[in-house]
């Protein structure tokens, strides 16, 4: 029997109709009232010409709205693109291209909305997602939210979805030159929701406070395992003020909550948890990243009776590859833990043979939930999936009781907070100001966001150029969460003998 995510949150739908799926400050919306919103977008894609395995991308903050258009889309046997709503123009831009999107949901107030849709081209249809003024105040879309339920015709045709579908596609990387979209099929998206709920335990009365992005795959697992067992999202899309963050989990008696290392250091350093009434928080689960262990026990003194799950996993791997149950965090402190269910997990040499217990090796991954590939790049997915094996690309170790422990990145991709970043993105911007001769962009370590940007410029003779206006262009250029925060001059970068830049060597003089 096939069962997909929309499949699972019927099942809820059927069981509670009236219980709440998603709070969103003062609204609160039912199952029930979120099935009839998919419906009506499922309905409205069909009637309008959606065709199975046409692209719809999503440019929505998190809301019931994006959560109705996310499982229209599905629904209506679309494949969805979440683009990242950080994200600048050309990124947008690019990613709508290169996936063929022909429909976005759009928020009819994004800042980049208009120069996005004058690049992609008339064949992409629009619906702006706002208040009904401004949704009519932008005249450059005939379609609006408001008016999609008139397209409501009663329950979606769910019988010709097969978990061998694809079902999403997510953008890791916004280099121009090669996007890098992970393809989901609805098998990886419900076999990684299983094993997800298999070992957090999640059930109906399970309520979490989101603070993670929906367009990322760690905010997206959040969204469709709690859905899958009929729980409560309870969306807050602002960490700029966390003190309501902890209000808003108080009040709403919330019993879970997830985060990247930056979300708890940020909660730690900025508010005094003690003074909140935690008493429902059951656990928390930390994933994009390495946590510190200082900083986890730092958490466990300050919520003691809460389970605190350390997870690792990727994109390419829906997302959960590993997870340390919380009973083991003081004997294996900087573990991630064991595969999660379902999952295999092997280290291996450069040639891809295993490696000795204790020895570093590189991640290898199988299991259902591993991506069908890169959106139309053989030669990318040819290189990490090997026999239906995941090469990761990160280094590892594992002890004697198999507990792995990552030793390092084998790719250059920078982790800051919750994103992952593309040197050569960063790079390509920075060498398009006059007077750089050559710029190698590096993550350098951060206490608060595991890592921060540093690009080390090498200017070309006799060019006079200052830190302020690289900072400018990579502002005008560059979502924020791109910007280097550091910025060096040097008279040459260090290489190898072949011309390549050794990215450690400018990462450990820092």
């Amino acid at each position: 029997m096939t069962q997909t995510l929309v499949h699972m949150l019927r099942d809820s739908v059927s069981r509670a109709p009236d219980a709440e799926a998603v709070v969103l400050a003062n609204r609160r919306t039912s199952y029930g009232q979120l099935w009839r919103d998919i419906s009506a977008v499922a309905a409205f894609l069909r009637n309008n010409g959606l065709q199975p395995g046409d692209r719809v991308a999503l440019l929505l903050k998190n809301s019931p709205e994006y959560v109705a258009a996310y499982y229209g889309t599905l629904a209506a046997g679309g494949v969805v693109v979440a683009l990242n709503t950080m994200a600048k123009r050309k990124d947008l831009s690019n990613w709508l291209l290169h996936s063929g999107a022909s429909w976005l949901f759009a928020e009819s107030r994004h800042p980049e909305l208009e120069g996005t849709l004058s690049s992609a081209g008339s064949s992409l249809q629009t619906v702006l997602v706002g208040e009904e003024g401004e949704e009519e105040r932008a005249a450059s879309s005939p379609w609006h939210w408001h008016a999609l339920s008139e397209h409501a015709e009663g329950e979606p045709d769910l019988s010709l979805l097969r978990e061998g579908q694809t079902a999403a596609i997510i953008y890791t990387s916004g280099t121009t030159g090669r996007p890098k979209g992970v393809t989901l099929s609805h098998g990886n998206l419900a076999a990684n929701v299983r094993s997800i709920l298999q070992y957090l335990n999640l059930g109906p009365t399970d309520r979490v406070l989101n603070v993670l992005p929906f367009y990322y795959s760690y905010g997206n697992s959040v969204l469709h395992t709690h859905l899958a067992v009929g729980g409560t999202l309870i969306l807050e899309n602002n960490l700029l003020y966390p003190h309501n963050v902890l209000t808003t989990l108080a009040r709403e008696r919330a019993t879970g909550f997830s985060g990247v290392p930056s979300t708890f250091a940020i909660l730690l350093s900025r508010t005094s948890l003690e003074n909140h009434d935690l008493s429902s928080l059951r656990y928390m689960t930390q994933a994009g990243g390495a946590m510190a262990p200082a900083l986890i026990e730092r958490l466990r003194r300050a919520v003691p009776h809460i389970r605190f799950f350390v997870m690792y996993g990727q994109t390419e791997a829906t997302a959960r590859l590993a997870w340390l149950p919380p009973e083991m965090l003081d004997a294996k402190p900087g573990s991630i833990g064991i595969a999660i269910p379902g999952v295999r997990l092997e280290l291996r040499d450069e040639r891809g043979r295993p490696v000795p217990t204790g020895e570093t090796g590189e991640i290898w991954a199988s299991g259902d939930n591993i991506m069908q590939g890169y959106w139309r790049d053989p030669e990318q997915t040819r290189k990490v999936l090997q026999d239906g094996w995941l090469k990761t690309g990160d280094l590892a170790h594992c002890d004697e009781d198999g507990y792995f422990y990552i030793d390092g990145r084998s790719a250059d991709m920078i982790k800051t907070g919750a994103n992952r970043i593309s040197p050569k993105e960063i790079e390509e911007v920075i060498l398009e100001i006059e007077g750089v001769e050559e710029v190698a962009v590096v993550g350098v370590p951060d206490e608060l966001l595991g890592q921060v940007i540093k690009a080390v410029v090498v200017p070309s003779p006799g060019a006079r150029i200052e830190i302020r206006q690289i900072r400018a262009h990579c502002w005008r250029h560059l979502a924020m969460y791109k910007v280097p925060k550091f910025i060096e001059f040097v008279g040459e970068l260090p290489k190898t003998a072949s011309g390549k830049v050794r990215r450690f060597l400018l990462a450990e003089q820092h």
